[in-house]
């Protein structure tokens, strides 16, 4: 049995800040806990498949405490920030919520299937594509929208100056959420697009605190 449930935009249960966006998915398909599909707390945290040697570090540092809060992390199950973004959370017994690019019966890259079966026993994972749907170059773009979505914000950690993850940045200020970002040495590749982002007007992250009086004012 596959346990695949599913949401529509016209049932209560649908994630409400995910209503608010200018193309919401007409229907989610899930697998794991469903009650995460109403966390009033959610932030989104997406960068590079190939993250420097200190990202996890700060990541660690940062995200890590946000276990003891009531906040959900979203990301996309991709290789490098999203992977380490959903094993912190499950690490430290804290809430995420993984966004596939695919249906639910695939996965991509194939070596994430463990993380993906732990994904599926305690913690979210969704999509807004039929379960038999196989996994294609357009899809991902395309799903950076319900990341972004879920949250009241979302956090680049590293991204280089054309990267994919700031493709999530721009969507968020689309739909008039928050953009955060990790600052990084000018010299680095990845932080250049988190530099340009805080330039532009991102919130700097330096510790958990800052995230979390971001959420604490929303109350």
């Amino acid at each position: 049995m596959k346990n695949i449930g599913y949401v529509t935009f016209f049932q209560s249960e649908y994630p409400t800040l995910l209503k608010e966006i200018y193309d919401p998915p007409w229907i989610l398909y899930f697998k794991g806990n469903d009650r995460y599909l109403a966390a009033k707390y959610c932030l989104s945290v997406v960068g590079t498949r190939h993250p420097s040697t200190s990202a996890y570090d700060h990541m660690k540092q940062v995200l890590s405490p946000l276990a003891s809060f009531p906040i959900t992390i979203v990301s996309g199950m991709a290789l490098g920030v999203d992977t380490i973004s959903h094993e912190l959370m499950i690490r430290e017994k804290g809430y995420t919520i993984a966004v596939l690019a695919y249906g639910l019966d695939h996965l991509y890259p194939v070596v994430l299937r463990h993380l993906k079966e732990k994904l599926e026993k305690s913690q979210l994972i969704v999509s807004e594509y039929p379960p038999y749907v196989k996994p294609k170059r357009w899809q991902f773009p395309e799903r950076n929208r319900i990341i972004s979505g879920l949250s009241a914000a979302t956090l680049v950690v590293e991204a280089a100056y054309k990267s994919g993850s700031l493709i999530t940045s721009e969507c968020a200020l689309q739909q008039g959420r928050d953009v955060f970002a990790f600052p990084g040495r000018i010299s680095d590749s990845v932080a250049e697009g988190t530099n340009r982002l805080i330039q532009q007007g991102a919130k700097l992250i330096l510790s958990s605190e800052d995230i979390i009086e971001e959420y604490l004012m929303r109350v």
